[in-house]
């Protein structure tokens, strides 16, 4: 049984330290990783900090994961020992519900083997899951994804969440040519957003808390950047967009975002506010308009956005950290002072 060195939250305090824990040894389908990168999500902190509930601590948190497949069992087809990997937000499922048959394993509706979460969760040997703030994992090849050699590969780990979150919304709702998006929020989730919408042909623009990022959303691909502080100047965009996909994790007004929307329209949250939202419906019968939901990809859909990523030479802008600067740049996350995502180098561990 492989032990590897990670880092851990004892409670909601989130003062991460260095420890040991164990990973179990690859069963005949499953790969052993290496993990050389993980990535820090927005999510991650709202479960480590017991904003979403009491998780089960001690919590090594990370769904955002590429490394090295250093160990394959014996059933293993998809891949080999040397392949460059990645791992989500998920990591098993019952593999025969509807849903999972569908490749939307993130919705498996077993309730004898749900989708089990790439931490947090209780895995297949019984056991709390553990993630990506860890120097490995050991993973059912069914929920591995291969990354591309045109993707820098220190720069992959963000596209296994903040890539597919945004990827899935974009082309169920056919972004592209044609298509007028607005991309709300600059952060982790949309400067992803931004860059697959451009390259999939749609006309872009951003909506942002301010001005600050403006230069960052043109390089990305927008064509136009406007600020919430600023009404005036978005009342130009009243009846104007097609789709409208927000990431923040904020409370915003939907009725002012709704009025942006042509008849038919869309409006798709990604976010997810600590506390309830509100709308009047009259927002959405007034055109026809769609409020909708989505949340990540399944494996097939993900495998996909990392080869449109490649494709498309489409990469998340990091800052590399070490696994002493964890407990710091939750605080840096949640006051925006990441451009845009950081990355866990976990060599320095």
């Amino acid at each position: 049984m492989p032990q590897v060195l990670a880092y851990v939250t004892d409670d909601e305090q989130c003062q991460f330290h260095r420890t040991t824990i164990d990973r179990r040894d690859p069963g005949p389908t499953e790969v052993y990783f290496e993990i050389k990168y993980a990535g820090i999500c927005h999510s991650d902190i709202h479960t480590a900090r017991a904003e979403w509930g009491q998780p089960l601590y001690p919590l090594v948190p990370g769904h955002e994961i590429a490394g090295i497949v250093t160990q394959v069992g014996d059933q293993v087809t998809r891949f080999a020992v040397g392949d460059r990997v990645g791992v989500g937000c998920f990591v098993d499922s019952c593999g025969e519900c509807e849903q999972c048959r569908a490749g939307t394993e993130q919705f498996c509706t077993s309730r004898e083997a749900p989708t089990v979460w790439t931490y947090n969760s209780i895995g297949r040997d019984g056991l709390p899951t553990a993630g990506g703030y860890s120097q490995g994992i050991t993973v059912e090849q069914d929920y591995v994804c291969r990354i591309p050699d045109a993707i820098p590969f220190e720069a992959a780990a963000p596209l296994l969440c903040a890539g597919i979150t945004l990827y899935s919304p974009l082309n169920r709702w056919d972004a592209g040519p044609g298509k007028r998006v607005a991309i709300v929020g600059m952060g982790g989730l949309g400067h992803m957003g931004v860059q697959i919408a451009a390259k999939m042909g749609a006309e872009v623009v951003v909506i942002s808390q301010t001005m600050s990022k403006r230069e960052d959303g043109l390089k990305f691909g927008a064509s136009d950047y406007f600020a919430m502080d600023d009404p005036d100047r978005l009342k130009q965009l009243r009846g104007s967009l097609d789709l409208i996909v927000s990431t923040v994790s904020a409370n915003i007004n939907l009725d002012g975002l709704l009025r942006l929307l042509k008849p038919h329209g869309v409006l798709v949250d990604v976010g997810l506010p600590q506390h309830a939202s509100t709308l009047r419906l009259g927002s959405l019968t007034s055109g026809n308009k769609v409020l909708a939901g989505s949340n990540i990809g399944g494996i097939p859909e993900t495998q996909e956005m990392l080869d449109f990523c490649a494709e498309h030479q489409i990469a998340p802008q990091t800052e590399m950290i070490t696994g002493e600067d964890i407990t710091a740049a939750y605080d840096k996350v949640v006051n925006s002072q990441v451009r845009y995502r950081y990355v866990i180098d976990t060599s320095t561990f």
